[in-house]
């Protein structure tokens, strides 16, 4: 699949402010996809599609409601972003990359979704890293370097 079918595919399951921080959908509104890697999209669409079969909340935000706001891309407005960039603590998280999002899945508990990924690993294009020891299931597509399907690790 090349990205513009894989976002129309992706678009079934997600609009672009599921995906992206208010900030940076509000500015760029629907071009915001411009933001998010190809490989996390292409990973996310077969893992929302394919393996879990079952919806995903990201971002939850809307005008004077939700309260996941920087759980997809974030950018230098977040207070995640500008907290770390206060403390003088370089943060190169993949979200600020457009390579991360943190997910509830429906009807799955976070350690549920990662084996389930796990189980299915071999259906992914890229490899991923999954976050261990959360309430939410963290998945990215940064590549670890140790030539593995998956990676998971504690931030």
């Amino acid at each position: 699949m090349n990205r513009n079918e894989i976002i129309a595919e992706l678009k079934n399951y997600f609009s672009i402010s599921d995906l992206v921080c208010p900030d940076t959908f509000q500015s760029f509104g629907q071009s915001a996809w411009q933001f998010l890697s190809t490989e996390f999209l292409h990973t996310l669409l077969i893992v929302r599609r394919d393996i879990l079969k079952s919806p995903m909340i990201c971002n939850n935000y809307t005008k004077g409601g939700g309260t996941f706001r920087q759980r997809g891309l974030r950018c230098n407005l977040c207070d995640l972003v500008k907290d770390k960039t206060a403390d003088g603590k370089i943060y190169l998280s993949a979200h600020i990359t457009g390579n991360a999002g943190d997910f509830d899945v429906k009807g799955m508990t976070a350690m549920q979704a990662r084996q389930t990924i796990i189980d299915n690993v071999s259906q992914l294009p890229y490899p991923i890293r999954l976050e261990e020891g959360v309430s939410w299931l963290h998945l990215d597509v940064y590549d670890s370097g140790k030539n593995q399907p998956f990676t998971l690790f504690t931030a």
